[in-house]
């Protein structure tokens, strides 16, 4: 049988979307069923866990329409994330979504729901679904417009295949993903016992200095004492044919630093070759509205990308250690957005204020041997990282011609 050009109305039982809790007077709450927004899924198909808000079982059984089953595509409708996709897993139910989000419910007989997933990565699709937002001021496209929006569709057992080649990447990519995650928590966990619980080696032989009321050895340091480089990149015009990749605010999300948000500026008017991003730079969002605060650090990319003005980037003196410089920024991302200043949307984090606070500093020896054991751990996540990177593109160079028949199955 050969492929078929079919509608998303067509193959599917249910094209809906998601609904805000506020309008039925419900708010977020600590604990309860996952709330998944546009902001949790990805362009390349990925969806993130800790963006998951909560909401409560009777908010829950209220929004009957948006509640979410296995395998049920999600796909952002509106705004920036336009066209990002996500497939919902059961380990996420019971789970609800917004209404920035529409709801895709394959019909199993007919497509298999991760085919159809990697049809909407697609990017000839992608670039079918921007079309109908080129003309308005805010990207958006409706539910009639997305049902309407034909793909094509070859037999079942040929939409398995292509599936499972895919998946065998995404497979790949998600085991590495939760390493990473593991490695990180292993860090962190290091860190919260031995300065912030005060379980550091050899604690209990340790005498506290009076006068400071730190562990003999310590000092109080701030953080432009700290280190050699406390600074903001350049600011730079745009380009979209000429000059050189910028990492900007939206590049840093959730800890990580999305190469996808990567932009390209014009050639800098005089030599700033301190503002390029090295291994183990911290970064922290220090402008607009929304990632303002976040924290982010670089394991793993060593091409030559320019550090935005929006961003501030830290690195340690020699005899100080960059793995406990981040540990101890990471921690401070509420406190950096209740000091930021400015108006909304507008709102920025000045670097005065970054330099100026104070570090608990340890001593030589025991940021040494922290150094010895969380080094390794980043060395790791960098290799990881960039296995991943190296995967989607392998994933991403398949997936087209695997979609047009350049390769059959």
């Amino acid at each position: 049988m050969s492929w078929e050009e079919k509608s998303i109305d067509s193959i599917t039982e249910l094209v809906t979307k998601g609904t805000t809790p506020s309008t039925y007077g419900y708010n977020f709450i600590q604990e309860g069923v996952n709330y998944i927004r546009a902001e949790g899924i990805s362009k390349d198909g990925t969806v993130d866990e800790s963006t998951f808000l909560k909401i409560s079982p009777d908010c829950h059984d209220k929004l009957k329409r948006s509640q979410l089953k296995a395998d049920d595509i999600l796909f952002s409708i509106a705004g920036m994330a336009l066209g990002k996709t996500g497939i919902v897993k059961e380990s996420y139910l019971p789970a609800n979504t917004n209404q920035a989000v529409a709801i895709i419910r394959p019909i199993k007989d007919l497509v298999n729901p991760k085919f159809l997933q990697y049809q909407f990565i697609n990017p000839n699709f992608y670039e079918l679904v921007n079309k109908f937002s080129a003309q308005a001021a805010q990207p958006n496209i409706n539910l009639t417009q997305l049902k309407s929006l034909e793909i094509l569709i070859p037999p079942l057992q040929t939409q398995k295949r292509i599936a499972d080649i895919l998946s065998a990447y995404d497979d790949l990519i998600e085991n590495n993903l939760k390493r990473i995650k593991l490695l990180e928590q292993a860090a962190q966990n290091i860190y919260k016992e031995w300065f912030v619980n005060l379980c550091f080696p050899g604690h209990e032989n340790t005498t506290i200095n009076q006068e400071t009321g730190l562990p003999v050895g310590w000092m109080k340091l701030t953080v432009e004492e700290y280190t050699k480089v406390a600074s903001r990149g350049p600011s730079l015009n745009y380009k979209v044919d000429e000059g050189f990749p910028v990492l900007n605010q939206s590049c840093i999300r959730n800890g990580e630093i999305e190469l996808d948000k990567v932009r390209i500026a014009a050639k800098l008017k005089e030599n700033k070759e301190h503002c390029y991003l090295q291994i183990n730079d911290i970064l922290i969002n220090s402008m607009g509205q929304g990632t303002l605060g976040r924290v982010s650090k670089n394991n793993s990319i060593t091409e030559k990308f320019i550090i935005h003005n929006c961003i501030t980037f830290l690195r340690s003196k020699d005899e100080y250690s960059q793995t406990f410089l981040y540990h101890f920024i990471s921690s401070k991302e509420n406190y950096f957005i209740s000091i930021s200043q400015g108006s909304t949307g507008q709102t920025t984090l000045k670097l005065s204020l970054i330099k100026e606070m104070e570090i608990n500093t340890p001593s030589a020896d025991l940021m040494k041997l922290f150094d010895n054991q969380v080094l390794p751990m980043w060395t790791q996540i960098g290799y990881f990282k960039n296995q991943n990177q190296k995967l989607k593109a392998a994933r991403d160079i398949l997936l087209p011609r695997l979609m047009n028949r350049t390769i059959e199955v």
